[in-house]
């Protein structure tokens, strides 16, 4: 089997009917439904487990993206959720890609919940990871906990993620530090951060979003499979995951022990297999 490395893979530009020009990168062979990473708060290409899209990359065409006004992507940060979809549609639609596979991590999953309720013909399966629905419990106490985290990292010179993605057990930190090292193996022509002012942006949003009355997502009917850790302290496991899956009648779920927000980089080989699996159509 073909091995592919997102490391290594090329930063490419395509400009968009709205005049943004997105920076992205795709790995794996070009054929088949593409899975679309739509990434968390604050993050960038680099920002994606390498693991993970190598993992994907062996069976599936793997594209990720930087959202308007993000990394080397142009243009302003969108102030909402919805608005953000809008703008991943964008660059779908730039791709000439008709029909496309999603995989939403955290502000990601709240992007694509919204492009399949405003886009749901060229959508075909979903993974909803570390996220729940609009309105959900605890949604619109992000900034406060992203705050928090941010000054810990400050204080004790760490990433940020080892406090906001992994449980505090000597298991969620050694997850932790080998999640950070595998973000930092790249080294050349890597992408650029983002700045603060798209990144209050960002949180704005999403405390917008989780202030919002729910959506009816009983209304789709993609596969969808719903993943979180059993301790996500970003997006509260519990109602919200489970909320997700209750709604969506056409999905299934994944709970992982010990495991916080960033359970699928924490349960990586894990969760490439059910997400293969999961993307064969």
């Amino acid at each position: 089997m073909e091995e592919f490395h997102y490391i290594e893979a090329e930063n490419k530009i395509i400009t968009a009917s709205n005049g943004v020009s997105y920076v992205y990168r795709e790995l794996g062979k070009k054929e088949g439904t593409p899975i679309i990473g739509f990434n968390h708060l604050s993050a960038n290409l680099d920002n994606w487990d390498p693991v993970i899209i190598d993992g994907l990359a062996k069976n599936h065409w793997v594209i990720t993206f930087d959202y308007q006004g993000v990394g080397g992507s142009n243009g302003t940060v969108q102030d909402s959720i919805q608005e953000m979809a809008k703008d991943a549609f964008n660059f779908i639609r730039a791709m000439k890609l008709t029909k496309v596979n999603i995989l939403g991590f955290s502000m990601g999953g709240m992007v694509a919940q919204e492009l399949m309720l405003q886009e749901p013909d060229a959508i075909n399966r979903v993974i909803l990871a570390g996220t729940g629905p609009r309105g959900g419990e605890g949604i619109e106490n992000v900034t406060k906990i992203s705050d928090y985290s941010l000054v810990k990292a400050l204080l004790t010179f760490k990433d940020i993620k080892e406090y906001m993605f992994f449980t505090t057990t000597p298991n969620g930190k050694s997850s932790a530090k080998d999640f950070v090292a595998r973000l930092k193996i790249r080294k050349n022509n890597r992408d650029k951060t983002i700045n603060w002012f798209a990144y209050r942006s960002q949180l704005k949003a999403i405390n917008k979003w989780g202030k919002e009355d729910p959506a009816d997502l009983s209304v789709l009917d993609q596969p969808v499979l719903v993943v979180n850790g059993d301790n996500d302290i970003m997006v509260p496991t519990e109602p919200n995951t489970y909320s997700l899956h209750e709604r969506l009648s056409n999905s299934e779920l994944i709970v992982y022990p010990d495991a916080g927000h960033g359970s699928i980089a924490q349960n990586n080989t894990s969760f490439v297999k059910s997400a293969d699996e999961f993307y064969k159509d």
